[in-house]
């Protein structure tokens, strides 16, 4: 009876997508027979009220969606440029309505531009002209990105689209550097682009864009035809005091065949060349292979960092190789090479002061850290693509090997010890993708994904800390905790989509499974050299076996106006975890059902409302089930005593885009709510020198609410890009500590402005602003309530003083509150002048970096009832000299 009723619901919900609206089809012809695209058709009732609207195709075609047949009488117009207005009344909305246009002369009053940017759209897209927000000292074509309307860019290269991350960087339309784009837009010279591409609704595989569901924004770089031509790229040389230096090696191509951007660099004047290797889409890449595994459960309790941008901060020594080659055999098989090492050593200073506020006392403790860090990062990937009307072929080969260490002298209360983190991480793994268009329109795919992680770790500390609790009371030497967590992974399906017009059947049918184990020991050293499990409760040899069977089913439908995607994924699940050294042997069978539905909804040609919603079930990993306690650093032990996590979350969203894109008006706000209920907590028991966390069977609940809303506007008159948003966040959730169980609310409420404007054909001055106000309180009576504000502001001035001399000035403030603490006050400033040899290729620059030769930082965090005050070491004035020569 149930599945009765469920097939019975799928097909009303089926039916309802494809029944709803009735279509009304026509074709708009000129005076030679010929069809007229993108016209203006207009449906309107007999009172002149536009009851729906769409423009033609190619062809001259068009097709009205209408709720019911009762629009007799009712009028189709139809307009465009060069032709006179034509309408018509509906007799039989059964018949074709045929328009025919006659060609008209349209006087126009004349008007005189000067200087004025211009947007162009082409159905989806959307075309800014570089030069028209280029200015002179614009280097590359990241620099001209940010004063674009309706595009940001954030500090660590990651670029939205009114609101919405772009989920692929194109250049000429081919993905070259694979999501790590921050390589394209720092080198790519804005010169060489004719137009950056705003490409809406972007689907890569041709067979899939007749019937389109795709929501994602991409960019696409159109490079000129003159700098296809030859490799481009430019050498920088640089030296400064004191010690420093930086260096750049870059050469690009982008003809037809090949495309590549190669490049070698290194400094240590605090710029981090890794940032060059950033996935901005991993978590929608993790999400699609379906793959969770811990990233490391070692580590040395370092503070983070401060809250200033990288090069304020960061003390480094450090160089990379990133290649990135792309060779096209025809129009549609390609191969792609990007091989990238990273090297780089890193150190940190700092001193930290935390306190944990509970009912009856105030947990608190002081720590010093001086680190000497050293990650490294080799990653060879290799993609075939084949991507053709009829067939798609999609395979990913990516080697990882991570190698990481960590030397720290710290001490903690006054006590002093120094500890080594060692991690090794090696990531093997295959995606294969198969897609095969039949003669039906309809879709088969196969899809496979193999995957081998090994990840050991280990973490030395001398002389041993907390003896009470880990040697009986007497002191000791030291403290060995050792990790090995190997596993396999492997997900297949293959799915079916029946296409019928606009709707779209998909169903699929696949199995994963996941294999690991968890090994680790905890050795103490005492004093006459020897070496001892701390207790057998250190030892975890724990074997995982994970495997999942699912079958999904998605519907979506698409017309002119309407999208909607519904959601039926069905996973039988089963777990069988055991370590026989803690006792502990378990097995889970779990069938779940995780709905999700979305809409969008047209509201205009370039306005559209968004709503989702869905549910989901989630299981943990093998770190939530190990008995035995591991070390995580030097402070804090784990364990865990509880089953497997399970989640339940309910989300709902929604969003609202608008755009007026010739008056160059980008406007976004969104709204999301989750609940997540858990069947476990994390206890933790704290004191002055470590904190033990113990993982409980106990109910927790957590909920989240966000409402976002931004806009960007260019200011024709003022030539400026003006952004103006609101953030607002709030978390409820439960924490126990000390055997207190405490809900807290968290809430989080910010604003941003900015500005880019050309003040004069010499200058250009740049603007923006963030003010953050952040609240944590105990929902409890007399709790203590910790509050912190900041704001942030940022200005550059930039001046050409004499033919091919340019002046930067630039200032940065920043101003922290809390209630409990004095405030905090910092304003650095920085100057460049740079002199172009035209002739020569070549700028000479000379700039210096914290004029005001600040050296020491203080920050302040806050979280649920702790308040941490830290104070950092920063790089003081650096002074630097550098050539850069282009060809």
């Amino acid at each position: 009876m149930r599945k009765a009723t469920l097939i019975l619901v799928l097909f009303l919900i089926g039916s309802f997508c494809v029944f709803a609206q009735k279509p009304i089809k026509g074709i708009v012809k000129d005076a030679k027979g010929m069809g007229v695209e993108s016209v203006n058709v207009n449906l309107k009732d007999i009172e002149g009220n536009i009851i729906s609207f769409t423009r033609t195709n190619k062809n001259g075609a068009f097709n009205l969606q209408i709720k019911n047949d009762q629009v007799i009488g009712y009028k189709i117009e139809a307009t465009s440029i060069g032709y006179k207005k034509q309408s018509i009344s509906i007799a039989d909305v059964n018949q074709s309505q045929d328009l025919i246009l006659q060609a008209s002369e349209t006087n126009l009053e004349t008007v005189t531009v000067k200087n004025r940017p211009s947007l162009t759209s082409n159905g989806d897209t959307l075309n800014y002209k570089t030069a028209d927000f280029a200015d002179k000292q614009d280097r590359s074509i990241g620099d001209v990105l940010k004063k674009m309307p309706g595009i940001e860019v954030a500090e660590n290269g990651k670029i939205s689209y009114n609101g919405k991350s772009i989920s692929n960087l194109y250049v000429d339309g081919d993905n070259l550097l694979d999501d790590k784009y921050n390589i394209g837009t720092k080198s790519i010279p804005q010169g060489a682009v004719d137009k950056v591409q705003v490409i809406q609704n972007d689907q890569p595989v041709k067979m899939m864009r007749k019937n389109n569901t795709s929501d994602d924004v991409a960019l696409n770089l159109v490079i000129k035809d003159d700098a296809k031509l030859k490799v481009m790229g430019d050498a920088t040389v640089g030296a400064g005091t004191p010690n420093r230096f930086d260096e750049n090696l870059t050469a690009m191509l982008f003809n037809k065949k090949l495309k590549f951007i190669n490049n070698i660099k290194g400094n240590n004047i605090g710029i981090d060349p890794g940032i060059d290797l950033i996935s901005h889409n991993l978590s929608d890449y993790l999400n699609r292979v379906d793959n969770s595994k811990p990233s490391g459960l070692l580590s040395t309790g370092a503070a983070g960092v401060p809250s200033l941008p990288q090069s304020r901060y960061l003390f480094n020594k450090a160089a990379v190789l990133n290649f990135n080659n792309l060779y096209k055999f025809n129009q549609d098989l390609q191969l792609r090479a990007n091989i990238s090492y990273l090297y780089d050593e890193r150190k940190q200073q700092y001193n930290k002061f935390s306190q944990t506020y509970l009912a009856d006392q105030t947990i608190s403790y002081s720590e010093f850290q001086n680190n000497e860090i050293n990650p490294q990062k080799l990653r060879a990937q290799f993609n075939l693509n084949k991507n053709a009307e009829g067939d798609y072929l999609n395979n990913n080969f990516v080697l990882d090997y991570s190698p990481f260490k960590t030397t720290s002298a710290f001490s903690i209360n006054n006590v002093a010890a120094n500890q080594i983190l060692r991690q090794e991480t090696f990531d093997l793994s295959n995606e294969f993708n198969y897609r095969k268009k039949l003669k039906s329109e309809n879709v088969i795919n196969f899809y496979s994904y193999l995957n081998r992680t090994a990840q050991p770790e280990a973490l030395n500390i001398s002389p041993g800390l907390n003896a009470d609790i880990l040697n009986n009371g007497n002191s000791y030497l030291g403290l060995n905790q050792y990790i090995k967590l190997p596993t396999w992974y492997t997900n297949n399906y293959v799915s079916f989509a029946f296409v019928n017009g606009g709707f779209v059947q998909t169903y699929k049918t696949g199995l994963n499974f996941q294999q690991q184990n968890l090994n680790s020991e905890l050795y103490r050293i005492q004093n006459n050299q020897t070496s001892e499990l701390v207790s057998q409760s250190t030892v975890n040899d724990l074997n995982w076996f994970k495997s999942r069977v699912y079958a999904e089913a998605n519907y979506d439908f698409t017309s002119d106006k309407f999208k909607a995607g519904l959601s039926l994924p069905l996973s039988y699940n089963r777990i069988n975890y055991s370590d026989p050294k803690n006792a502990l042997e378990n097995l889970l069978n779990k069938l779940f059902l995780n709905p999700s539905f979305n809409i969008k909804y047209q509201t205009g040609i370039e306005n559209y409302l968004t709503a989702n919603y869905f549910y989901k079930n989630d299981l943990g990993g093998i770190d939530d089930v190990f008995r035995g306690t591991i070390l995580k650093n030097y402070r804090s032990l784990f364990a865990n005593n509880a089953p497997i996590s399970e989640s339940k979350i309910h989300g709902f969203g929604g969003a609202f885009n608008f755009r007026k894109a010739m008056q160059m008006f980008f406007f976004n706000a969104s709204a999301n709510y989750s609940t997540t209920e858990l069947n476990t907590i994390s206890s933790y028991n704290l004191s002055n020198n470590i904190q033990q966390r113990v993982v409980l069977p106990l109910a927790n609940h957590i909920k989240n609410l966000s409402f976002s809303a931004n806009a960007s506007k260019y200011l024709f008159e003022l030539k400026s890009t003006v952004n103006l948003g609101a953030n607002f966040s709030q978390s409820k959730y439960d924490q126990l500590q000390n055997g207190e169980l405490l809900p807290f609310n968290s809430k989080t409420l910010s604003y941003k402005a900015g500005i880019e404007a050309k003040l004069a054909s010499f200058m250009n001055w740049s603007y923006n602003a963030t003010y953050s106000i952040t609240d944590n309180k105990a929902d409890i009576a007399n709790a203590i309530n910790t509050n912190f504000q900041q704001l942030r502001q940022q200005s550059s001035l930039a001046i050409t003083t004499f033919e091919n001399v340019y002046l930067n000035l630039s200032a940065e403030h920043l101003f922290t509150h809390q209630s409990s603490q004095p405030n905090l006050k910092y304003l650095f400033a920085d100057a460049n002048v740079k002199y172009k040899m035209v002739k020569l290729k070549t700028d000479i620059e000379f700039g210096i970096t914290n004029l005001t030769n600040i050296k020491q930082f203080d920050a302040i965090y806050i979280s649920a009832n702790s308040l941490t005050t830290g104070t950092y070491l920063i790089p003081g004035r650096v002074a630097m000299l550098k050539a850069r020569f282009n060809f």
